[in-house]
Formats: C-alpha cells, sequence, structure tokens
C-alpha cells in the first residue's frame, strides 16, 4: 500500500516509467528533512513495485529542479546534529543513487547545492535550457555535505569539481553539458517527454539485465580497472543465469525483436 507523501508526488505509466516530482514550489523545491525522509521512504516503496522499470525524478514547476538544502534546517546546528541530519541525507541520496534500475534526473530550473547533489545521485541527467547547477555552499561558510565533494569530481573531474567547489560558481546547462555533468540540453517545454522517451527506451530492456548493468559500472567505478574487469566479468556471467540472455540472443539469431520476461 502505498503511503501518503507531503514534499513529493508520483505517478506510474502503463509502461512502469515514474515520474517522482519534488514538490515544494513555494521554496524553490528546497530539500528539507522531512523531503529526504521522504524520498528514503519512496525509493524503498518503488523498489518493492514489480510495475517500475525506469523513474525520472524532476521539480514542481519551471523555476527549479531544487534550489538547495533549506538553509532553516542547517542554521545553529550543533555538530552532533549536523552528522546525524547528514546520515539520512546521504541515505536518501544513496538509495536513488543504487536504486536497481536507471533513475533520470530531469533538471528544471536551478539544481544548486543539495539540489545538485539529488541531481548526481541519478543515473543520467537532462537539463532544459533554463537549468543552472553550482554547488555555492563555499558562500555560507561551509562545504558540500551531500556528496557534492564526491560524485562531482567523479563526473567531470577533479580540477573542474574543485573550481566549482572552490568558487561556489553557478553554471549554465550549456556549460553543465560541455563538462560532462550532463548529458543533454532541451528546451524547458520538452523536458519532460524527451526524458519519457529516453526511459520507454531503458524501460524495453530486460529488468534483470538492467540491474547488472548498473551495478557493473557503478561498482566498477569505485574499483581500479583491474578489480572492475573482474566485477565486470562477475556480472556478465551472471547474465547467462536468466532466461532474458538466452531470449535476447535467440531473437537476434533469428532476426526479430526479443520478448524479454525480466527473468
Amino acid at each position: 500500500m502505498s503511503m501518503p507523501y507531503k514534499t513529493i508526488k508520483y505517478s506510474i505509466d502503463e509502461d512502469g516509467i515514474t515520474l517522482v516530482t519534488l514538490n515544494r514550489p513555494q521554496a524553490l523545491n528546497a530539500l528539507n528533512l522531512e523531503m529526504f525522509s521522504e524520498l528514503d521512504s519512496l525509493f524503498d516503496e518503488l523498489k518493492d513495485n514489480r510495475r517500475v522499470r525506469v523513474v525520472i525524478l524532476t521539480g514542481e514547476g519551471n523555476k527549479a529542479f531544487a534550489a538547495g538544502t533549506d538553509v532553516t534546517m542547517m542554521k545553529g546546528l550543533q555538530p552532533s546534529e549536523v552528522s546525524d541530519r547528514g546520515m539520512l541525507v546521504n541515505r536518501a541520496q544513496g538509495k536513488i543513487e543504487s536504486f536497481p534500475y536507471p533513475v533520470i534526473a530531469a533538471v528544471n530550473g536551478l539544481a544548486l547545492g543539495g539540489g545538485c547533489e539529488v541531481a548526481m545521485a541519478c543515473d543520467i541527467r537532462i537539463a532544459s535550457t533554463t537549468a543552472k547547477f553550482g554547488q555555492p555552499e563555499i558562500n555560507l561558510g561551509i562545504i558540500p555535505g551531500g556528496g557534492g565533494t564526491q560524485r562531482l569530481p567523479r563526473l567531470i573531474g577533479t580540477s573542474l569539481a574543485k573550481e566549482l567547489v572552490y568558487t561556489g560558481d553557478i553554471i549554465d546547462a550549456q556549460r553543465a553539458y560541455e563538462i560532462g555533468l550532463v548529458n543533454k540540453v532541451v528546451p524547458p517545454e520538452e523536458l519532460i517527454n524527451e526524458a519519457r522517451k529516453m526511459a520507454a527506451r531503458m524501460a524495453g530492456k530486460s529488468l534483470p539485465i538492467l540491474g547488472l548493468a548498473k551495478t557493473a559500472i557503478n561498482a566498477g567505478c569505485d574499483e581500479d580497472l583491474i578489480k572492475g574487469l573482474q566485477f565486470e566479468m562477475k556480472c556478465f556471467t551472471a547474465c547467462f543465469k536468466t532466461y532474458d540472455q538466452q531470449e535476447g540472443m535467440q531473437a537476434f539469431v533469428e532476426r526479430r525483436k526479443p520478448v524479454f520476461k525480466d527473468r
């Protein structure tokens, strides 16, 4: 049974494409503790929902994906409180990153601080031409605390990540595309449709094979090349334990479209 959510909403279409929307437009979808807690719960719920094949994560309205972590949530915190709350933030984002199937961020405006960090926890980022990205925490006398110093250099390289973190500069969608932070830039009115089209291409694949591909990439990138290749071979071998591997290869030989059964 689906639980009620106050700061997010979601829907699942007939193809298993799930649209999750950060829903605090009055605050530019700023991330507070309630939203992180609800994301934490929702991604557990979606993981257990057999209808779900791909997730699209976006923000309500056209001004912001998420303008950042709500500063009122952090102001005046003691160090011990920061650590406790940081555990929730990292757990929620970790569930997005480790979700067994693809998660696409459709960035429809500001993605700053925590908003940029949530987008980076997704597998793929599609941005509208009006999107803005940055880790401006340095201007508040803090550093990124939700993955910005870790995921950003893994995506764009150490030197560029240091530039953005040290300066707090905000970049536009085109620059984000040029440095590899986003996969594609589209007009605002085409953003969700473009994300749905990409999601549909993924939703037609075998779920266990998609999961193995995601696991191989995520885990392998944290290892040196030799260990990464060894882990890839384990995942590759696991494909041959599935019905869908047999069906995919048989369909290729017979020159027809495969009919995967997610097993």
